[in-house]
């Protein structure tokens, strides 16, 4: 690692160093870009070996991160293991897929003097990687929406460089696993700078308008999102910005299914909605259910949430932030209590309530979003409002359906596709999976783009296409030449060919694809 990137890390002990400088931002970037043209050549195995090595580097020292997450973050040993198992399992399971080599969309166009619309040239076009790639961490998940978390390895896994802004919920954390982080790159012979860590708001605004910086991943608030995007906007040069602001996540229930399910449908929201104290980004804060019966619905609520064991969330400042956002909408017109909740140190849940009819006169009333253990039940008199109720409502990362097979809610789930990343059927959203199909996105004010930020396709944020015309063999990248050294799918003349099983599946293209 380069002095100045070292300074930026500032890891001798777990504590963390002071704010970084301005001078030790700049050495960071530009350890980074150094690095992100040095791996450049980097074969899809070597990659992925980078990936494992961090993944060992964190089990090896599990014990040490989780003891540090528990002091500084109050969540639970249970759950941080929970987060860092995960946090090793996406790092593995991205391994895996850049071994393969999707995601390069290796195409290859040979020359054609006969093709329909005249002669052809020999095009080739593939992924390629963006650059240095700024991450902001999110307070919520320590572990997999932080320093290693989904964006870092994403970026990583694409064949970025990655200077990460720790989140100064937790920075002891943020400097022991940037320290794990670094040690295992060096261990596994990766360029020095590709990964390094800053702190500090004025370093965050620095690395944004770094001009070698060439994307930026952040997870946390609108607001704070949005103050991003403007930066960003704002530079001679704006780059892309994969933010993940949050949202409302609303549940739909329709009659057959409450009129069937209503105790199972409460039990499942309330545990839902108070999950890890109500911190997760995918949290139901909105339930709409059939009217009639506002005071059997606290009952069973309150029965639901007998056992709930309270606990303090993240921060004073989130903290703060939360009992401002129940007492906004709980005093807004329309809206009642219909469990009381406070906002003691370690706060009970907080049920609110409001009508169809209110929320049309103030669709605000459904895009309050409150971070913590609170939510708002919407009663509707008819099953034909929810297509127009879920018309209020902005982009979501997350809406879902409490129906029967026999409910007619083909318009609803329609317009909920139309509006959200993610469609539930008969589940709850607080559990997000890293897999190959998972999309964890969602039209603004979700996120800022069409993206996943969880999952393999995550990966494809961080990259480009670039095609090669009339090149000489001895000249083009690895993944685009005939005899394909690197073993990647490649698209061949309109026919997915893939090492192992042969050519493939004429003119769709999509076959090869994760």
């Amino acid at each position: 690692m380069t002095a100045g990137a070292d300074a930026a890390v500032g890891l001798a002990t777990d504590h963390p160093a002071g704010p970084t400088t301005p001078g030790a931002l700049d050495a960071a970037v530009e350890a980074a870009a150094a690095a992100f043209d040095q791996g450049r050549p980097a074969t899809p195995d070597i990659r992925a070996g980078w990936l494992e090595a961090i993944a060992a580097g964190l089990e090896q020292d599990a014990r040490g991160l989780v003891k540090t997450a528990v002091r500084e973050t109050h969540l639970g040993t249970a759950r941080l293991e929970g987060e860092l198992k995960r946090t090793v399992f996406q790092l593995r399971l991205f391994a895996e897929e850049i071994r393969r080599g999707e995601h390069f969309d290796a195409t290859i166009d040979h020359d054609d003097p006969a093709w329909g619309m005249g002669p052809r040239p020999d095009l080739r076009r593939y992924n390629v990687p963006l650059g240095v790639v700024g991450v902001f961490g999110a307070s919520n998940f320590p572990f997999a929406f932080s320093v290693m978390g989904g964006d870092s390895a994403s970026a990583l896994a694409a064949g970025c460089a990655v200077v990460h802004k720790a989140h100064d919920a937790h920075r002891e954390l943020a400097a022991r696993t940037a320290r794990v982080v670094t040690e295992a790159l060096e261990g596994a012979r990766a360029p020095s700078g590709l990964f390094s860590m800053v702190t500090g708001r004025q370093a965050g605004e620095a690395l944004v308008d770094h001009p070698l910086v060439k994307a930026v991943g952040f997870t946390g608030s609108t607001a704070g999102g949005r103050a991003l995007l403007n930066r960003i906007a704002a530079r001679p040069e704006p780059i892309p910005f994969f933010g993940e602001l949050g949202g409302i996540n609303a549940v739909f229930v329709a009659p057959k299914a409450w009129a069937t399910r209503r105790a199972e449908i409460l039990s499942g929201y309330a545990g839902s909605f108070t999950l890890g104290m109500g911190q997760f980004c995918t949290k139901p804060g909105l339930l709409f259910v059939p009217a009639g019966d506002a005071e059997g619905i606290r009952s069973q609520l309150a029965e639901a949430l007998a056992g709930f064991a309270p606990a303090r969330l993240l921060s004073d400042r989130l903290h703060a932030g939360y009992a401002d956002a129940v007492a906004t909408l709980r005093d807004s017109g329309g809206v009642r209590v219909l469990l009381e909740g406070d906002f003691a140190e370690e706060p009970a849940p907080t049920v609110l309530h409001t009508t169809s009819e209110e929320v049309r006169k103030d669709p605000g009333l459904l895009r309050q979003e409150m971070f913590g253990p609170a939510s708002l039940v919407v009663e509707y008199r008819d099953q034909a409002e929810l297509p127009g109720l879920a018309r209020l409502l902005e982009g979501q990362l997350t809406t879902t359906l409490q129906a029967e097979e026999d409910d007619d809610v083909s318009e609803l789930a329609a317009r909920l596709a139309d509006i959200s990343g993610r469609v539930l059927w008969n589940g709850w959203p607080t559990g997000v999976t890293v897999s190959y199909a998972q999309h964890h996105g969602g039209p603004y004010p979700a996120t800022t783009s069409n993206t996943t930020s969880v999952g393999t396709a995550a990966i494809r944020r961080f990259l480009r296409p670039v095609a090669y015309q009339s090149f000489p063999a001895s000249r083009l990248p690895a993944p685009l030449q005939d005899s394909n050294p690197w073993r990647v799918p490649q698209r061949v003349d309109g026919v997915w060919q893939h090492p192992a099983e042969g050519a493939v599946s004429r003119d769709t293209g999509n076959e090869g694809q994760s």
